[in-house]
């Protein structure tokens, strides 16, 4: 039974890296001595072991040990025989190109739709959607395919943004951009706010946080969704 955390992003308001969410974390992997993390999308081009001492340091307070997958010979078995795993936020073309080209991407979806409790944040949360196609980032690196790990029935926009009225910007707005997204797709989008999760148990979706999210399908006017919605079910 699949066991996921997808969060919009790794930190709030000023704190520090991942402390908004740590109670939960602490819930979700409970039983798990060592989580396995995925730093592929070097967010600011932060090197693997630098971004792995960052998120060591918040694992310590939960009384978790983690281990960075790039310092495993074979990322395939290290996926396989991990007890938990996190993959964190930067760049989603960057994060889906190295998935690919170290060929864990079948693995992955694997191991999570066994039961192997994951936790995401920005990029490492698009990825769980069916495509990476409604992410924010730049197009830094070609990836393989955009088609992800498809554990969500429907897309993913982290941090995603309301439009500021008293903003004399005259560019997109993101709404207006997951629009255009869907004049050639038809996947439904989630925009998911700062400091609101997704909590995943089977079949069960369920939006966590304070904060309504947007919802929008193909040819329909986007909708709020209210804290507990059991996307499941829409």
């Amino acid at each position: 039974m699949k066991k996921l955390i997808i969060a919009s992003t790794s930190t709030v308001h000023g704190g520090n890296y991942l402390e908004y969410i740590l109670p939960v974390l602490k819930n979700h992997f409970s039983g798990v001595s060592t989580v396995l993390f995925i730093p592929y999308a070097q967010p600011g081009g932060i090197s693997y072991d630098d971004y792995t001492t960052i998120v060591r340091k918040s694992f310590d307070t939960i009384g978790i040990t983690v281990q960075g997958i790039h310092e495993f010979e074979n990322p395939i078995k290290a996926l396989e025989e991990s007890e938990g795993i996190f993959t964190g936020g930067g760049n989603t073309f960057l994060l889906v190109t190295k998935l690919y080209e170290n060929d864990v991407m079948q693995t992955l979806k694997n191991v999570v739709e066994n039961g192997t409790p994951y936790l995401g944040s920005s990029a490492g949360s698009n990825i769980t959607g069916l495509t990476m196609k409604t992410t924010n980032d730049m197009p830094i690196i070609y990836p393989t395919s955009f088609q992800t790990l498809g554990f969500l029935p429907f897309n993913l926009n982290p941090h995603y943004l309301d439009p500021d009225m008293q903003s004399k910007h005259m560019g997109e707005t993101r709404e207006t951009r997951i629009k255009e997204f869907h004049t050639l797709n038809c996947e439904p989008v989630l925009g998911l706010r700062e400091g609101s999760w997704l909590e995943v148990t089977g079949e069960k979706i369920i939006l966590k946080g304070t904060l309504t999210a947007r919802w929008f399908r193909q040819n329909q006017k986007p909708i709020e969704l209210e804290p507990s919605t059991d996307l499941g079910l829409i």
